[in-house]
Order: structure tokens, then sequence, then C-alpha cells
């Protein structure tokens, strides 16, 4: 098929692979513009559009697609199907209706839950058991669409946004090209009305912890924002990211070390702390960060 790829972060560059590598034509790529990064803020190209180059592809990365021009521009692609995946934007009604097949959207969720802009972070968070990918037809609405293809996958016990997000890029790779080879027997199915949810945007006023909390609770926290924002705690007065957790056994006052091994007392049971970043530095599992710092048992992290 002839196929408008829409995507800008990591996440979308296994999709983009895959389709290419399934022999479908790709006519152009749409993606995030170059922004500033690093220490000079020299404009860096998002992950998509670095592989797109590498892969010899046209490369699209307007600031709007509301204006008449571009929408003209999408149009003229004369696309079978748009393929869109944490692209960035939001795509009006003439954008949607230029290709043949419309757009499809590659949501990491099992819809309705968690429509919106942080479905991976939020399913850890609340503590799902599991979670998923969909294949929706794009509309109007916030990830409202008839969804054509849809695969659940089990969040694992220890697992951190960073895993899940990855086991969910290959999934939804995989399962747009089978999507896209089986398009004209598939038959789209409306989102029920009941278990709607929204993935608000992660803020970074979620990511303290507080040591107040249940054991399970500060848990999903510390695995729901990992890498990204990172929970954090301060350790003798300086911010440290916690990236790994697991519920252990153990009580005390809250914030409180347990043992010489990062077993911390929470609100009710406790946490291990297996991966840790100082600021300024980077991550490191648990021995390698006491080997350096050592936190004796009876040592209280800021609640």
């Amino acid at each position: 098929m002839r196929v408008i790829f829409m995507g800008t972060p990591e996440f979308s560059v296994p999709v983009l692979d895959a389709l290419a590598g399934a022999g479908h034509e790709i006519a152009a790529v749409y993606c995030q513009p170059p922004r500033p990064a690093g220490r000079g803020k020299k404009p860096r190209p998002t992950p998509v559009h670095a592989r797109a180059e590498a892969l010899g592809l046209k490369v699209r990365h307007p600031v709007s697609l509301k204006g008449a021009e571009e929408q003209a521009a999408f149009a003229a692609l004369k696309a079978d199907v748009a393929v869109v995946v944490a692209y960035g934007l939001i795509l009006p009604q003439p954008v949607l209706d230029a290709p043949r097949h419309g757009c499809l959207n590659i949501h990491a969720s099992r819809l309705p839950r968690w429509r919106g802009a942080a479905p991976i972070h939020r399913a850890i968070l609340e503590g799902d058991a599991e979670t998923g990918i969909c294949i929706m037809q794009m509309e109007a609405g916030l990830d409202t669409g008839p969804v054509l293809l849809r695969e659940a996958t089990a969040i694992r016990p220890e697992e951190t946004t960073a895993t899940l997000h990855d086991r969910l890029s290959a999934m939804g790779a995989a399962l747009i090209v089978t999507a896209l080879d089986r398009l004209d027997t598939l038959v789209p199915q409306p989102q029920p009305d009941e278990g709607v949810t929204y993935a608000a945007k992660i803020d970074k006023s979620e990511a303290r912890i507080d040591w107040t909390q249940p054991a399970e609770a500060v848990d999903r926290q510390i695995r729901g924002l990992s890498p990204f924002p990172g929970a954090w705690t301060e350790i003798d007065g300086e911010r440290v990211k916690l990236l790994a957790s697991r519920v252990a056994t153990g009580q005390g006052a809250p914030g409180t070390a347990l043992d010489d091994a990062l077993t911390i007392a929470c609100g009710s049971g406790a946490v291990e702390i297996l991966r840790l970043q100082r600021a300024g530095k980077g991550a490191q599992d648990r021995d390698a960060y006491l080997r350096g710092r050592p936190l004796p048992a009876g040592t209280q992290l800021q609640a």
C-alpha cells in the first residue's frame, strides 16, 4: 500500500521499520520539527526524523496541519492510508479524510480505557493487570474511533514504563502490518460507552514520593514514572530518582531504611529499591549505588 507515516518519538520507530520491511511504499514521513537539545541547544531531529532519513524517506515536519496549504500537500500524496503513532499534532478533518482508507492510529491501551496522552504510565500507576495495543480508525474525537484490531498483554509485577513501552512498541509494529494486510476484511468495532478513562499527560508534580502511602502505591509510582519524569525522594538533602522497585516485607516509620540494602518502609509495608539515579549522574543498579554511597538501616528519607 501507499502509506503516509506520522510519528515522532522512539516508540514510533519500530512501526516505521515494520512498514518499510513489509514492502509498503512510504510516500512521506510526518513528525515533529527538530527541537533545541543538549548543552549547545542545537536543533536535534526527532527519533522518527533520524530513522526516516536513514531509510532515505521524504520527511515533513510542519508546525501545524490546520492550514489549507499543508492540507493540500498532504492530500496530494494520494495515499491509501495514513498510519499514526504518537505523532503529537491534532489531525483536522480534511487530513483524516484524505487517504483512501483514512488514518489508522496505533494506541497503547485497551480502549476505551486510557484514551489520551499517557496510557502506558497510567496503566502502571493505577495497578492495571493488563494493557495492550489497539489499531483504531481515527475520527475527530480524542481516541474515540472504532477499533479494527486489538491485542492484550499482562503487565508484569516489576515492569516499568520503559520496559512496557518497548514491548508495546514491538506489538504495535506487528499488529499494524497485520491490519494493513487484512484491511479490506476487517470490520471496525465501535468502542463501548462503559469503561472510558483518560490518561492525562504526566505532570512533574506527580513525581515526588510520599512515603506515607502504602507500599503498593509507592511501588507503582516508581515503576510507572520510570524513566521519565522519574519518581524522586531526598537522601541526605540530595534529590535522587528511583527507577525500579518491588514490594517487600517489613514495617517501620515511613521513609526509614529497614536494612542496608535499600528496603524502605512505607505507610504500610515496604518497597525494595532496585535502581537509582543521582542528580547529574547516570542510572545505577542498587549494588553499584550502595558501593559509592551506603545507606545504613535507620536512615530517614524525606517523606
